[in-house]
């Protein structure tokens, strides 16, 4: 059986080398120390079309701060020898990309038109009974964007609060791109299935497609290639915890003992791209994917194209036009979230490989 992936040129794939070979050097630009600070400290990029990946390549450094200094608005760096280079195999925290996984399955177990609280009947406290799992996924549920999750001091309190959570808007109603929404579905597929949401992926998603990187609460052994995230303090973070490495950066996820349906899981470039070919071979539709967006997608916006992104910087794009794809991960929070600034490096990135189609593609 052929390999659903293979390692090869840019001819071989159908895309011009001189644009996609640019990629990288742009993308340096924004690893590089800038005026003020870089965009990210590392990077791994990864574009292919077909069964061909015909870019994955690594720059900057996984791990290169210790701690962030607030007043001087500057990185507290390692000495350079405990520096670690980022490298192909680099592990990432995905941030909202889990989100993906969590709709995905959610489309697999649940009735996308079913009310949430035919599954959790808690849920419908509020005003939300009516809400549905379709509208978890596209964001209409009218869920405010995030919940002091961190500060409970129980699961059942965790789960007493979204139960009490008012809708802003009626259901349906206005989009608000919201983490409950995918913590609800979280909920509704632990309930639907009696399994757990990590062993619910492992079974459904990265077992089946061969994505061995990719997990929730990445164990010791995997440490020296995980890329670190923040030096997490408040105000700017919810939570003290230091500089943030091996462990889930986003805070709910953290009180959530590291597994959510909106966060939570890390990754490699590779494993991401399993994943786009996997779904480019099924088809659509695409739950809980962002749809034509140029603020990440660039010039590949406009034809179809899908994609998210993730807070420490990550982010993929699938093009069903033309059968491509592209993954982008980053620590832009390292060492801090303050540093993290739009996604012109993702924009840029997408429209390379956009220019790198062949005409009519």
């Amino acid at each position: 059986m052929a390999p659903p992936l293979s390692r090869g040129t840019c001819p071989e794939a159908g895309l011009d080398t001189a644009e996609l070979s640019r990629i990288v050097p742009e993308l340096a630009g924004f690893v590089r120390p800038a005026p003020g600070h870089p965009w990210c400290a590392g990077a791994v990029v990864l574009a292919g079309r077909g069964r061909t990946v015909a870019l994955h390549e690594a720059l900057g450094w996984a791990v290169r701060y210790e701690g962030y200094d607030e007043d001087a608005d500057r990185g507290r760096e390692l000495p350079p020898e405990r520096w670690v280079p980022a490298r192909p195999d680099t592990v990432f925290d995905l941030a909202s990309l889990t989100k993906l996984f969590t709709a995905r399955l959610a489309a697999a177990h649940l009735d996308l038109d079913a009310a949430v609280a035919s599954y959790i009947p808690e849920f419908a406290a509020a005003g939300k009974e009516a809400v549905t799992v379709r509208q978890l996924l596209d964001h209409t549920s009218g869920l405010r964007a995030e919940a002091p999750f961190y500060d409970q001091p129980t699961a059942a309190a965790r789960a007493a609060l979204l139960w009490d959570e008012a809708p802003l808007h009626p259901p349906g109603t206005a989009r608000i791109y919201s983490d409950l929404n995918l913590i609800a579905a979280q909920y509704a597929l632990e309930r639907a299935t009696g399994r757990l949401l990590d062993d619910l992926v492992r079974s459904d998603i990265t077992g089946p497609y061969g994505m061995t990187d990719t997990c929730f609460n990445p164990p010791p052994g995997m440490l020296p290639r995980i890329a670190a995230t923040e030096d997490q303090r408040r105000p700017w973070g919810r939570l003290d915890r230091g500089m943030v490495h091996g462990v889930v950066h986003d805070e709910n996820a953290y009180a959530m003992a590291g597994v959510s349906g909106h966060a939570g899981l890390f990754s490699t470039a590779w494993d991401l791209a399993l994943l786009c070919r996997a779904l480019l071979d099924e088809g659509g539709p695409w739950p809980g994917f962002e749809v034509d967006q140029p603020s990440f997608m660039g010039e590949l916006a406009g034809r179809g194209a899908v994609g998210h992104t993730g807070f420490t910087g990550t982010s993929l794009v699938l093009d069903p036009a033309s059968d491509s794809f592209l993954v982008l991960l980053t620590n832009s929070v390292h060492p801090s979230r303050t540093w993290r600034e739009g996604s012109a490096p993702r924009a840029a990135a997408a429209t390379r490989l956009a220019r790198a189609l062949p005409a009519g593609a």
